[in-house]
């Protein structure tokens, strides 16, 4: 739980002082479509070497 709150502080802080509401909302956006990407690539990874995909 103490990480969860540490990594919540710092997104905050890291989005705080940004300025411009569009700017803001675009950056968190950003961060969470990346993140979501990540995962994905993640996903299929362990997709392919969990069904024995042979990576030549």
């Amino acid at each position: 739980m103490k990480t969860m709150l540490l990594i919540k502080e710092i997104y905050i802080e890291g989005f705080r002082n940004l300025g411009h509401f569009l700017v803001t909302h675009y950056f968190k956006f950003f961060a969470w479509f990346s993140f979501i990407m990540y995962l994905v690539a993640v996903y299929a990874f362990v997709f392919r070497v969990s069904t024995g995909f042979a990576f030549d």
